[in-house]
């Protein structure tokens, strides 16, 4: 199956079900219990500074962990597993000194492992095939917001370096194989733009186009993001990029996410996706959501007509999405609503104009 047939199985799955997407990497990878010398390997072994806690580079380094995930995810029952290279761009790849041949190959092997898991799956089970999607993470800078409290203007990054960071990521997970792009956590909408400006120049270059899943982050019981905007407003900021599906991740757990995904549900003419943490963090920052009281949550979204796509982020793991798949498997995904045409502005807040 060439990775054009498995993009048209990715738009048929989508219609006939509710599709599920893979679970934490961060939990998973800290039960490993590896070591600075795991995450070093024998490429970095005399680099300066601490790698410890750099997942990313664990695709270079002890690529037999990542495969492993990819496998535990997929066999759980999710149809789209995330390459491990939420980080993995030159600008949040800098916190580690590593140079862009480093982060060109992350992103590279990191697709390549997922793609390879992906692939197995699908002739082990050919009636549900499995995808890769390229993970595009959010960076360690801001585009919307000061960096220096005493100067609204201060910016530690332009959004040309910024745009030049992610057109770089997104050629080498293109090259890897991946099926689809996830630009995922968006805490700032501009850093978002920049993202798929990355993409879409690209393809007008000839890159291969491939479906977008934009994946943005209320930060708190205020509904809005980090850089400000509500759930309709950061819709109307990214739809021009057509995106095979919008919604949000991270933050929140089910529970306080719901209202904005039914928002979302409400205005956007694409697949709606929410993957959820395992509840919010205790004091010791770990999740106590058991897996269970996840799928519960996801069940009653998917049976209210929410959503199209599910998983979990921080805190879930295979048995939680094990829980969520076997959940929605019997209900049907969220019909797409018509919108009347007309003109949807977006600030912070959506402004529209009925012809």
């Amino acid at each position: 199956m060439t990775r054009a047939d498995r993009i048209a199985a990715l738009h048929a799955a989508a219609k006939e079900r509710i599709l599920v997407l893979d679970g934490a990497w961060g939990v998973m990878i800290q039960r490993i219990e590896l070591s600075e010398a795991d995450f070093r390997g024998d490429r970095f072994a005399g680099h300066s500074g601490q790698m410890k806690g750099n997942n990313d580079i664990l695709c270079l380094t002890r690529p037999d962990v990542i495969a492993d995930l990819h496998d535990r995810y997929f066999a759980a029952g999710a149809d789209i597993s995330e390459t491990n290279t939420f980080s993995a761009t030159v600008i949040a790849q800098d916190d580690y000194k590593l140079d862009a041949q480093s982060v060109w190959d992350i992103n590279l092997e990191g697709a390549k492992l997922a793609r390879a898991a992906a692939d197995r799956w699908t002739e082990k089970e050919p009636s549900k095939p499995r995808f890769a999607a390229g993970s595009i993470g959010p960076l360690n800078k801001m585009l919307s917001m000061s960096s220096d409290v005493n100067d609204p203007g201060a910016r530690s990054v332009t959004f040309d370096q910024v745009y030049d960071a992610y057109r770089h990521q997104v050629k080498a997970l293109n090259e890897g194989g991946v099926h689809l792009y996830l630009i995922e956590t968006i805490t700032d909408t501009l850093n978002c733009k920049a993202a798929i400006k990355a993409i879409k120049d690209l393809e007008d270059e000839g890159m291969e186009p491939l479906p977008i899943w934009i994946s943005g982050t209320i930060t708190d019981r205020s509904g809005r993001t980090l850089s400000g905007q509500t759930a309709e407003a950061f819709w109307n900021s990214v739809r021009h990029a057509r995106p095979f599906a919008v919604g949000f991740n991270c933050a929140l757990g089910a529970d306080l996410m719901r209202p904005f995904i039914a928002e979302l549900s409400r205005v956007a003419d694409t697949l709606v996706a929410a993957y959820p943490n395992a509840g919010l963090p205790n004091a010791m920052g770990q999740y106590d959501e058991q897996p269970h009281e996840t799928a519960h949550h996801l069940e009653e979204w998917a049976r209210s007509g929410l959503v199209n796509i599910v998983g979990g982020c921080c805190g879930t793991t295979p048995e939680h999405i094990r829980h969520v798949a076997e959940e929605v498997a019997p209900l049907n995904p969220r019909a797409i609503p018509e919108r009347p045409v007309a003109m949807r502005l977006s600030g912070l807040e959506p402004f529209e104009l009925v012809a």
